[in-house]
């Protein structure tokens, strides 16, 4: 194997390792998203990129050149010279052999190159979405316990407003009794007043028949003393 493809199968051997150790279930998305923060991979970011597609184009024309070496070694036939000379046969098997096998190289390295990429930013999104998907429940839980607290405030304030309103129909209540009270006083002074005043009458109308009564009396006596005065001057007539 030339050095070339004995560097492309040493990378190769790396991605599979790399890939299998992101793949490992017990190392978390965020774990992970820790380790791409460190300083060292700060250095290399700017050059990343540059690094990434220079290594695609790399690995694409040696996938294209095993590609050329397989067709131009499937494509050639064994001649009677060929058949007359079995190392020949050998020799060109062995270098059809060889050229698969540097294409299946080149291809696993570009396609796991491909893969390492995209789970390396797979698993950063992943971190992200943990992290905003835990700040998201924070953030609900936080509204939930906002709301639950603004009911029990609404419902605090709403028993407030019904004692106030109990309150104030017990003070219009105690208003409209006193004004009541009020007003049954005014009409029982009223009363009062009547009464006396009926009273004053009364006793005013009882002297004043008492006084009738003696001067009634008093007539009748005159009436009576009259009528034997005149009946004694009646029999003294007759004798």
């Amino acid at each position: 194997m030339t050095l070339q493809w004995t560097v492309v199968a040493l990378f190769l051997y790396v991605e599979i390792g790399i890939i299998l150790i992101l793949c490992f279930p017990f190392i978390g998305a965020q774990r992970w998203q820790k380790v791409f923060k460190f300083s060292i991979w700060d250095s290399v970011a700017p050059y990343w990129n540059k690094g990434f597609f220079t290594m695609i184009i790399i690995l694409i024309v040696l996938f294209l050149d095993a590609v050329r070496e397989v067709r131009k070694y499937s494509g050639a036939e064994a001649n009677k010279e060929d058949k007359l000379h079995p190392n020949m046969f050998d020799h060109l098997h062995m270098k059809l052999f060889r050229a698969q096998r540097n294409l299946y190289i080149s291809g696993f390295s570009l396609f796991l190159w491909l893969v390492m990429r995209r789970v390396v930013t797979l698993i950063n999104q992943l971190a992200a979405s943990i992290g905003t998907g835990a700040a998201l429940q924070t953030q609900a839980e936080n509204a939930n316990h906002a709301a639950k607290k603004y009911m029990e405030d609404n419902e605090r304030l709403k028993q407030a407003l019904e004692v106030e309103m109990v309150d104030r129909k017990s003070a219009e209540g105690k208003e409209a009794l006193q004004k009541e009270v009020q007003k049954l006083k005014q009409e029982l002074e009223g009363a009062g007043n009547a009464l006396k005043k009926s009273r004053a009458e009364a006793e005013a109308m009882r002297r004043q028949a008492q006084g009738l009564t003696q001067e009634y009396d008093r007539l009748l006596k005159e009436h009576l003393q009259l009528q034997e005065l005149q009946q004694g001057s009646g029999d003294k007539k007759d004798q």
